[in-house]
């Protein structure tokens, strides 16, 4: 196997124009107010000026993109609109036979590829929809029009699944299949992990799994105008409407980056010229058009402006001619460059002890299950719903939880519907490292735990790929009853703060957006209550 392309690397961040004092202000920004920011990737005139991973993150593990995956589709339909295979005029109804020959929907006939793209296509499903039930096919057409196609932009994150369904009816075979020649090995993106529908058709507008460098790989290859060392990869045309301003999305949005236009996948940005891939909980691949510069980066911040704000506290300032004192700042380049690569997020709890250990080992509890996060589709999991709200498959409902202490190590087991897992947890100051396979998926975990005093435990586990932490504090007494209580990171207080910011983006009806704050308002005590346990 040929060893995997990487990005060229300044020898010091100078040497490109980005100023290696401000790109330490920023990481001292970050440490300072405790920002949750996993890693991030500087390129100038392309060449990788500065990056940092936050321990457990790193270089070469894939993390959930979110909505910047759309990027990628929008990728892939301008490849295959360069190839022939499709036209962006094409009539949505007309790949989908068996579902839309019977309709009768004036709408229905007027939308295209290109209404798809643009988040123009009129249809408002619900954003409570259940992804892990149903042919997500069959559900858009299903789904009621707000409006004519073309008249109003709406960010409904299942028109770009339908790109993808329209990709694989027109090519014969899977996204990932078709762009692994055409975008990810001239790239050198290993071939990527992408949630599917029940039919296996990517999800398209969320869903995939990359590295930070890959992101920036493909925001390089965008604003080069599709060209990537040296060869065209997505057409010049496609790239050059694709940034450009296509859909008023100003009456719909509040936020001051989202409401300045939007393109094919990609948002224009209000604070710094330029465009940018953009993914919940902060995922970006920013492109700064005047300054021939890059900044990729994955987080767990809710509030994206916020996060964009801060970027912009440092970026454009970072950027610098070339030798705008170069030599000066080269002799400090080793010093930043440690600090950066020493870079930890998470830190692993202190040795501890308890009596307790030895009454509960081995012993399986068992958890009234909370009929109602069931009634609304997400029982409680490992998983943080930060996690699993956008999944295929749905984990939850722990169960026939145990534990073993082993040298220094704690080693929980649990069951999540058909699911079993053991995870390892180090009880001694250090990580420990394993994995756990939930909803179908497979992710490598950073897990430690700690006792707090005698009768409470706390266990931290960080499925890496993932944006979340999953939290739980047990507190045990020795006639056998156990109360576990869940938290993670994000927060759930903190995505409420951020869904009670977002309902005039729901509803322009001022009474109505007081109820659903309200309600909203619950949320926390709602999605993550305490759940009561007996031990056998």
């Amino acid at each position: 196997m040929a060893e995997k392309y990487r990005l060229p690397r300044a020898r010091y961040p100078e040497e490109v124009g980005v100023s290696g004092v401000e790109v330490e202000k920023f990481f001292i920004d970050i440490e300072e107010n405790n920002i949750n920011i996993h890693s991030f990737m500087v390129i100038r005139h392309g060449k990788v000026a500065a990056e940092c991973y936050r321990a457990p993150f790193s270089a070469d593990e894939p993390h959930a993109l979110y909505s910047v995956s759309k990027t990628f589709t929008s990728a892939a339909v301008g490849i295959a609109v360069g190839e022939g295979i499709i036209s962006l005029d094409d009539k949505v109804k007309d790949f989908f036979p068996e579902y839309t020959e019977k309709l009768n929907d004036k709408k229905l006939d007027m939308l295209t590829v290109r209404h798809l793209l643009t988040m123009t296509s009129g249809k408002n499903p619900s954003i409570l929809d259940n992804k892990s039930k149903g042919h997500w096919v069959e559900s858009f057409f299903s789904f009621p029009w707000k409006n004519a196609p073309g008249e109003e932009f709406k960010y409904v994150s299942e028109n770009i699944f339908m790109l993808c369904a329209i990709l694989v009816k027109a090519t014969g075979m899977s996204v990932r299949d078709y762009l692994q020649p055409r975008l990810f090995e001239p790239l050198g993106i290993d071939y990527p992990n992408w949630e599917t529908d029940e039919n296996g058709i990517e999800a398209g507008g969320w869903g995939l799994y990359a590295t930070t460098e890959d992101v920036a790989k493909l925001m390089l290859c965008i604003h080069q105008k599709g060209v990537f060392n040296g060869k065209q990869i997505i057409p010049e045309d496609y790239v050059t409407e694709m940034i450009s301003f296509q859909a008023d999305n100003s009456q719909v949005n509040h936020n001051r980056d989202s409401k300045v236009g939007y393109g094919y996948c990609v948002w224009r940005n209000e604070a710094a010229n330029g465009y940018r891939a953009d993914g919940m909980f902060s995922q970006f691949g920013i492109v700064f058009e005047d300054y021939d510069a890059i900044f990729a980066i994955n987080a767990a911040i809710p509030m994206e402006q916020d996060c964009r704000d801060f970027i912009w506290e440092h970026f454009p300032a970072a950027f610098i001619d070339e030798d705008e004192s170069g030599k000066k700042q080269k002799a400090s380049a080793p010093e930043l460059k440690e600090k950066l690569d020493n870079a930890t997020l998470d830190t692993p709890f202190e040795a501890s002890e308890s009596p307790m250990a030895e009454f509960i080992e081995g012993r399986n509890i068992k958890f009234r299950k909370k009929i109602f996060l069931n009634l609304i589709g997400f029982p409680m999991s490992m998983l943080p719903l930060a996690v699993t709200f956008m999944s295929t498959d749905r984990a939850g409902n722990i169960d026939d939880m145990s534990f073993v202490f082993e040298d220094d190590a704690l080693f929980m087991s649990w069951r999540e519907g058909t699911e079993k897992n053991t995870i390892k947890a180090g009880m001694n100051g250090r990580f420990c490292y394993g994995e756990m396979t939930l909803g179908k998926v497979t992710y490598k975990v950073c897990c430690t735990a700690q006792w707090l005093n005698d009768d409470r435990l706390f266990v931290s586990v960080r499925p890496i790929e993932t944006i979340g932490k999953r939290m739980l504090d047990f507190k045990f007494n020795f006639n056998g009853r156990v109360v576990m209580s869940p938290s993670s990171d994000p927060s759930v207080e903190t995505i409420s703060d951020y869904l009670a910011d977002n309902v005039q983006e729901v509803t322009k009806i001022k009474p109505v957006q007081a109820v659903l704050r309200k309600i909203i308002s619950y949320f926390p005590q709602i999605v993550e209550p305490r759940h009561y346990g007996k031990m056998k």
